[in-house]
C-alpha cells in the first residue's frame, strides 16, 4: 500500500473516531456534572464573611435567610431579586421583623443571568471586604455559578451550599424526561460558560 493510501486511510479512520471520542467525552463530562450537582454543602457549619443567593429557583432565598439566622455569616446578598421585592418581603418570608435584617441584608435587582449574578456579587463582596462567601443556588446550577464567580472573585474563598428543589427530591424525578432535560440543558450551559462562548460572542451580562 502506497504512502498516500496509508495517509488517506488514517484520515478516514480519524473522521470516524473523532465523533465517537467527542461523544464519549461529552457523556463522561455529563457523569461528572451529575456527581457534582448531587453533592451536599461543601463545608457544613463553616462560618464565612458573607452569603450570596443566586435567585431563579425555589427555596434558595429561604435557605440564605436561614443560614444568616443561624449565624453562618454577617452579611447576605440576594442577587437577581425582582426590583419590587423589599426587605420587608424577605422579613415576612423568614418570619422576622424587618429591623432584624437591618444592614445585614442587601438586595441586588440588577442581575438577570448567571454572569450578571457574578458581576453583582463581586461588586458587593468587594464593597463589604468579604474574603469568604457561602454560595447558595440549586445543585445543578452550582458548577456554572462557581465558574463565573471564580472568574470575578479569584481572591475570595467560595463555599458551595447547594439547594435541592422539591421536584428533584421526589424519588420519581429520575424517571421523568423533564428532569433529564433540565440537567442536560444546564450541563450544556456550563460547557458554553467554561468555553467562554458568552465572552467570545460579546454577549451582554444581562439581556435587555
Amino acid at each position: 500500500m502506497s504512502e498516500a493510501a496509508l495517509r488517506s486511510r488514517k484520515r478516514r479512520r480519524w473522521l470516524v473516531l473523532a465523533p465517537v471520542l467527542g461523544f464519549s467525552l461529552l457523556v463522561l463530562g455529563f457523569g461528572w456534572f451529575l456527581v457534582v450537582a448531587g453533592q451536599g454543602p461543601a463545608e457544613p457549619g463553616r462560618h464565612t464573611d458573607g452569603i450570596a443567593v443566586l435567585t431563579g429557583g425555589a427555596e434558595r432565598v429561604e435557605t440564605g435567610l436561614r443560614l444568616l439566622r443561624e449565624g453562618r455569616a454577617e452579611h447576605l446578598l440576594v442577587s437577581g431579586v425582582h426590583p419590587q421585592v423589599t426587605l420587608a418581603d424577605l422579613a415576612r418570608l423568614a418570619a422576622l421583623e424587618p429591623e432584624a435584617l437591618g444592614e445585614r441584608v442587601s438586595l441586588g435587582p440588577r442581575a438577570t443571568t448567571t454572569r450578571g449574578n457574578a458581576a453583582e456579587i463581586a461588586d458587593w463582596a468587594r464593597a463589604k471586604e468579604i474574603r469568604s462567601l457561602l454560595v447558595v443556588t440549586a445543585g445543578y446550577h452550582m458548577p456554572r455559578a462557581l465558574l463565573e464567580l471564580r472568574r470575578r472573585l479569584p481572591e475570595v474563598v467560595l463555599v458551595a451550599h447547594p439547594v435541592v428543589p422539591a421536584r428533584l427530591r421526589d424519588p420519581a424525578a429520575g424517571g421523568r424526561a423533564r428532569t433529564w432535560s433540565l440537567l442536560a440543558g444546564e450541563y450544556l450551559k456550563f460547557l458554553a460558560a467554561w468555553a467562554g462562548l458568552p465572552y467570545l460572542l460579546g454577549l451582554p451580562l444581562d439581556p435587555p
